[in-house]
């Protein structure tokens, strides 16, 4: 069975938005890239180990697919940009009752149904799943128990508000699987649920 993989970037005190401009990301995904050569690694290791990535409507129709197909592009021979590209060739998933079909290449679009259709897609063959948010759509993944394992990319910053994704779950016992602390400040800590 493959799992679901949720992969966000987090404030340390648990905000993944913020209500004010704060530029409080290490990586905001633009040019300036900040990250150190390990993390850098670790990021593309992750892409390699999914063949599948579940998208929110939102977040296909706001020009993800764009975004990262227009960096595989920019930059064919950077290293760090091969998980742009196998952003670009691996299938994607987006479960909607409002989209009737796809616009995107290697890109389905489902019912919105996500209990059924991501199980559907656990049971299917071949690798894990990974999905990035956004906010909402990661709530309620949270909060229908579908994720199998939460990659938090911890910044080192303190929002003090903003845009969460646990409020929706209520309580949550989580099971440690692993944590990472990166020169750039950044900490990714992965989580299983308990049970």
């Amino acid at each position: 069975m493959r799992k679901l993989i949720l992969q966000m970037q987090m404030s340390v005190d648990g905000f993944v938005g913020t209500d004010g401009d704060y530029d409080w990301q290490v990586w905001n995904w633009g040019d300036d890239n900040r990250w150190d050569e390990q993390l850098r690694l670790d990021f593309n290791a992750h892409f390699r180990a999914i063949d599948t990535i579940l998208l929110s409507r939102k977040m296909v129709e706001e020009g993800y697919l764009t975004h990262w197909g227009n960096a595989a592009k920019r930059y064919p021979r950077d290293p760090f940009y091969a998980f742009a590209q196998r952003i670009v060739d691996v299938q994607k998933v987006v479960p909607s009752d409002r989209l009737e079909k796809s616009r995107w290449e290697r890109t389905v679009v489902r019912s919105g149904d996500l209990p059924r259709e991501v199980g559907a897609l656990k049971a299917e063959e071949g690798n894990n799943i990974a999905v990035f948010g956004g906010a909402g759509f990661a709530s309620a993944l949270i909060a229908a128990g579908l994720v199998d394992e939460f990659q938090l990319y911890i910044n080192p910053a303190a929002l003090g508000g903003g845009t969460r994704i646990l409020d929706q779950a209520g309580f949550r016992e989580l099971r440690l699987l692993g944590s990472k602390g990166y020169e750039c400040g950044i900490v990714v800590n992965r989580y299983a649920p308990a049970a």
